[in-house]
């Protein structure tokens, strides 16, 4: 959820200010954390389906779901929940 957050903050506050507003330094420093959250991110999917013995179709959608702005919805609610009741 942390990445995703991270991810809306900087399409939705970072990006205008930069465009809009000519800003750019908010999209450098929330770009960087978002960076180093999405490596975690990644890094933790791969921990996680070799634990859970995860198929690569549920691998492959938690990963595309961080790629999309509100997908961290979808990977909450439809994956992790799921693994977690599992």
């Amino acid at each position: 959820m942390i990445e995703g957050i991270s991810f809306l903050i900087l399409l939705c506050i970072a990006m205008p200010l930069k465009y809009m507003y000519g800003q750019p330094e908010m999209v450098r420093y929330v770009g960087s954390i978002h960076g180093v959250l999405t490596i975690v991110y990644v890094y933790l999917l791969i921990k996680v389906t070799a634990q859970l013995k995860w198929s690569l179709k549920t691998a492959a959608l938690a990963f595309i779901a961080s790629l999309l702005p509100l997908g961290m919805l979808y990977a909450e609610f439809k994956i992790f929940r799921n693994a977690e009741q599992s």
